[in-house]
């Protein structure tokens, strides 16, 4: 039944049946299996970590951005923002803020712990099954159905049997052991964007941190400029700045610092004085190579120890500031992209284009942190401009019964360069885990299902689907 392989597979201890399987528990697996279980399915989530919450929590990724377009109208809703409101109910989310930066028009500062937490309490409240731990080893494929999952945990071998699976692992894992094709990085090199090892420090002085933008102004980065940007600061109840720019140019120039960033990023978190330093940048290697990925790690946290000295040395209220920790796994921005039944593109992103399958909206813009060398490309949009992700996008020619959500979905680097964000691949987890269980319900195929029952049940639970005009 599974792919032959020149090693004997042991025979698996077991073997369990669901409705709908869902491989990764990242902000779009999470979604997908809420989902999925509200409507009824029998569903399973499986985790590599020992956590939900992906790229939130094991990469240390935050704040949330952004649940609104750039005119500050809210696109993302349903599951993801019930999710915000609980935190902000719990204390330990300020809900929807300004981006001082001006990059967003909002960011969402959380917990990671409570993140952690609330996702396992509306999983057990959905009735999905959590199975931690646990990796995909292979997969079976009959009559070109894909019929059961092989994974591997403490336990041993176990098979899983699903009539709908799910891949949210963000690297098509599961697709790619179906034998659905892909691509990786830019068309002309296959570069991907780089890997970052995300820092979190505590104590740090945040009014000295506000003071010194208010005075340093030019040594900031404010992209809607900095009348904007220091507007935004003296209203926002969390900081986010692009800073440091000058001192981190000589601290480069005098050995200090090797990673190639043009400023610190830093973003206030749901609690007080506590930020993430989204700094680290480690280019040119695969995400999906174990080698590759360990390496990753070890130049990361290296790097993070360089940012961490260079803060405590050159920046205004760092001087007393803690390092807490590193991210438990690299932050990978870009793997594998499926080859889907449409491939989302650049020019739809940037014209704002509304697919009638589209199971979520999209405000955020092309932003590509270099493959190679410094900086950052973005292509800000129009006034107004949403665009949207189709249904068509999580569906392969190869296998009929799989949905293959967050990252590794169907579309180009430019356009995943905007669609990667945690709020667009939580919706789109709404999205993915709603079809999946109306499948269940209906005994077809999501190529067979009719759209208006997506649509209908997502706007029944929040989802906002509708674009507002441009203005």
């Amino acid at each position: 039944m599974f792919a032959p392989t020149t090693l004997p597979i042991p025979t698996p201890l077991r073997t369990d049946s669901y409705d709908v399987i869902v491989t990764g528990g990242g902000p779009s697996g999470a979604m997908a299996a809420i989902a999925s279980a509200r409507q009824g399915a029998r569903t399973l989530l499986i985790e590599q970590h020992g956590f939900l919450g992906g790229s939130l929590t094991a990469m240390g990724v935050g704040p949330m951005m952004s649940f609104h377009d750039n005119l500050r109208r809210q696109i993302i809703g349903g599951l993801p923002q019930e999710l915000i409101d609980r935190m902000i109910k719990k204390g330990s989310s300020p809900g929807h803020v300004d981006d001082v930066i001006t990059y967003c028009s909002t960011v969402t500062p959380f917990d990671s712990e409570a993140l952690k937490m609330e996702l396992e309490t509306m999983i057990e409240e959905a009735g999905a099954d959590l199975l931690y731990h646990t990796l995909v080893v292979d997969t079976a494929i009959v009559d070109g159905r894909l019929t059961h999952l092989l994974v591997a945990n403490k336990a041993g071998l176990t098979q899983l049997k699903a009539s709908i699976f799910i891949d949210a692992s963000g690297d098509g894992d599961v697709a790619v052991r179906a034998g659905v094709p892909f691509a990786k990085g830019r068309e002309q090199d296959g570069l991907t964007q780089p890997m970052t090892m995300n820092l979190k420090v505590g104590n740090v002085d945040t009014e000295q941190l506000r003071r010194y933008a208010r005075e340093n102004p030019d040594d900031c980065e404010f992209d809607a400029g900095a009348a904007e940007g220091l507007r935004r600061l003296e209203t926002s109840p969390r900081v986010s700045l692009k800073a440091f720019i000058g001192p981190l140019r000589r601290a480069r120039e005098a050995g200090e610092i090797s990673t190639p960033r043009e400023f610190i990023l830093l973003f206030e978190t749901g609690t007080p004085g506590v930020f993430i330093l989204n700094v680290s940048r480690i280019q040119g290697l695969d995400g999906t190579n174990p080698y590759d990925l360990s390496k990753a790690e070890t130049i990361g946290r290296r790097q993070c120890a360089e940012i961490f000295h260079f803060l405590k040395k050159h920046a205004p209220g760092f001087e007393h500031a803690i390092r807490m920790d590193t991210s438990a796994q690299i932050g990978v921005r870009e793997t594998r992209r499926i080859q889907g039944l449409y491939t989302l593109n650049q020019d739809d992103i940037l014209n704002g284009v509304q697919f009638p399958d589209a199971l979520c909206l999209g405000g955020y813009p092309i932003d590509i942190h270099a493959p190679s060398g410094e900086g950052t490309a973005t292509r800000f949009f129009k006034p107004g401009t949403q665009y949207s992700i189709p249904l068509r996008c999580l569906l392969t020619e190869q296998v009929p019964n799989l949905l293959v959500g967050g990252r590794c979905l169907s579309a180009t680097h430019e356009a995943l360069a905007a669609i990667r964000v945690t709020p667009q691949m939580m919706a789109l987890g709404q999205g993915t885990g709603t079809v999946a269980a109306l499948c269940i319900r209906h005994h077809c195929d999501p190529r067979q299902l009719d759209f208006r029952l997506v649509r209908e049940a997502l706007v029944a639970n929040g989802a906002m689907l509708e674009a507002s005009p441009n203005s």
